[in-house]
């Protein structure tokens, strides 16, 4: 049966695609035993992460690019992570339903994920739905994440091309650099760049992005302006994600990166398997006895861990 699936995977059968997200994100058994069938046929991709502050317009500016790359013959693949529902742990805002149009081409995959508490933003599960949709002949996959904030650094560590969308209204550009954006937009856009405030924000920008170059980075970071809402700019936003597509490849620096995200998946793994395997019923236990006296300071969490450690249990 899960041979079956995977073949169908590889035959880019939009239920069979869906059925593997499903296992990925639902952390069946069989989950792993599907990726293992699919990893030789991934690494084709090219990944795009898009993130930014909410109401920024990440969903209509994937949409006009989803709808580019399709004119150019492009497979795409699009993962929304999205804040996740208090009451059934699901996808809350469902872009999708945003998404109808470019939804319905056969050769275009959408999938809403939630966060499940996974502080940057990013689906623990995005990176194992992306080798899916990776093995199942997509050229592009697009990442939108949830809202921006300090931890967002984990779209970077997955994707190949990250883009940082802000609008004029995102206020003091320091505020910008605080959260954490300036180190990991390699393409930053200003939408709603018809309203006021746009140019000055462009100015700040291009004027911090100047100030943190270094003499590795000899790629000067992009900013472009756009209208999602009219379609402007997509055309030329599409342009330096091929220029930093090529940039990448044309140095090494393409192949250094993916292995650096291997490094990190893998360790990502090996502490989610020692986590779960750390944690037994028995210890479990220990600590729900023990965390009265820990709160009331008669134990220290340190000692407590030490002895958890020490035990065997």
């Amino acid at each position: 049966m899960l041979k079956d699936l995977a073949g169908k995977i590889l035959g880019s059968h939009k239920p069979a695609i869906a059925r593997g997200i499903s296992l990925v994100e639902n952390e069946s058994k069989q989950a792993n035993e599907l990726l293992k069938m699919l990893y030789k046929n991934t690494g084709k991709a090219y990944i795009i992460g898009i993130t930014g502050p909410p109401g920024a317009g990440k969903s209509t500016l994937t949409n006009n690019l989803t709808r580019l790359l399709r004119e150019k013959g492009f497979k795409v693949g699009i993962i929304a992570v999205d804040p996740t529902s208090p009451f059934t742990g699901g996808a809350l805002l469902g872009d999708r339903i945003r998404m109808q149009e470019i939804g319905i081409d056969s050769e275009v995959f959408i999938r809403s994920m939630a966060t499940r508490g996974s502080l940057g933003g990013l689906s623990k599960k995005a990176k194992e739905a992306c080798e899916i949709l990776d093995a199942s002949g997509k050229d592009f996959i697009i990442i939108e994440t949830v809202g921006v904030g300090q931890s967002e650094l984990d779209i970077a560590q997955t994707a190949d091309t990250t883009i940082v969308v802000l609008v004029p209204e995102s206020g003091d550009a320091v505020q910008t650099m605080k959260a954490g954006l300036m180190e990991i937009g390699d393409i930053f856009v200003i939408n709603k760049s018809d309203r006021d405030g746009s140019e000055a924000l462009g100015v700040a920008l291009r004027t911090m992005l100047h100030l943190k170059m270094t003499r590795e980075s000899d790629l000067e970071v992009p900013v472009i302006k756009t209208v999602a809402s009219k379609n402007l700019g997509t055309e030329e936003l599409y342009e330096k994600i091929d220029a930093h597509k090529k940039y990448l490849q044309a140095n090494g620096k393409f192949e250094n990166k993916r292995k650096e995200n291997l490094l990190k998946q893998i360790a990502e793994l090996v502490n989610n398997r020692l986590e779960n395997k750390f944690w037994t019923s028995e210890k479990k236990n220990v600590l729900e006895r023990k965390l009265g006296k820990i709160s009331e300071r008669e134990i220290t969490p340190y000692d407590f861990v030490d002895d958890l450690f020490q035990s065997g249990i």
